[in-house]
Order: C-alpha cells, then structure tokens, then sequence
C-alpha cells in the first residue's frame, strides 16, 4: 500500500475517533477500512454504559462497509490517543479475519505507524470458509447444504 492512502486512511480514523461515545477516562478509538474498490468507511469507538456493553471502531467501519454491500477488503487503520500504536483486541481482530481483511494499520497520535498482515496478529483465526461442516457424515455423491 503507498504511503498516500496510508496517510489517508490514518487520518480518517483520526477524524472519525473524535466522535466516539466513551466514558470519561476510556480511549477513544477511531478506524477506517478501505474494500477492495478503494472505498473507505471510518468508524469510531461505541460504549454504551448502562447496558454494559462496547462496540469496537473496527468493527463499526467494517459494518457500515458491510451493509454497503462491501464482502472484500484491503487494510484497516486503527488510530487511539496512546502511546504506542493501536492493537486491536482478540475479538476485533476475529471479526476482521472473518472477512479476510489481510491488513492491520495500527497508528498512534504522534505519528507512529505499525502496518502488519492480520495473520501475525491472529495466527491461529477461523475464518467463515473454515467453519464449514464436515461432509464426513454424507453418502457418496450427496452434498451438504453449505
């Protein structure tokens, strides 16, 4: 990936994070995912206290390319107000593997930058064409369902 659309995909996360809805104290998080078409979607850090319950900014931008119809992707930027850049958790990073997003931009608000394939960072992912049953159990000839 040039270091154009780096910068710029870095720089959307860090737009988008100043919307996020968090607790005083909690890091704000913003990201931004960029399909396969080159279209980007920026999504920020979502916690809702009262119902105990967080939504990750990797997982927004992803939904809303999502439900734009987007199945294929080429890297997501993830920015916070840290020291040192950006890791997304296990289950983010799960929902990423879900749709084979094969790069991880992981930035911080001083300009340090981290870009690593998603496999370094989730090794062992099961991803949704992995999950498929067994077809152990049919008869020669049948096919399963999936």
């Amino acid at each position: 990936m040039n270091s154009e659309v780096l910068d710029s995909m870095v720089s959307m996360a860090m737009d988008i994070m100043r919307n996020a809805c968090v607790d005083d104290g909690d890091v704000p998080v913003g990201a931004c995912v960029m399909a396969s078409d080159g279209t980007i979607y920026g999504g920020c850090s979502v916690e809702v206290p009262g119902a105990r319950m967080s939504i990750q900014a990797e997982v927004v931008a992803m939904v809303k390319a999502i439900t734009d119809g987007k199945r294929e992707f080429d890297a997501i930027a993830i920015i916070a107000d840290m020291e040192k850049p950006y890791v997304p958790d296990g289950q983010a990073l799960q929902f990423l593997a879900e749709f084979n997003v094969p790069e991880v931009i992981m930035a911080d608000m001083n300009g340090n930058v981290e870009t690593v394939p998603l496999d370094e960072l989730l090794p062992y992912a099961k991803r949704r064409r992995e999950n498929k049953p067994s077809n152990m159990f049919l008869e020669e000839g049948e096919e399963s369902d999936y």
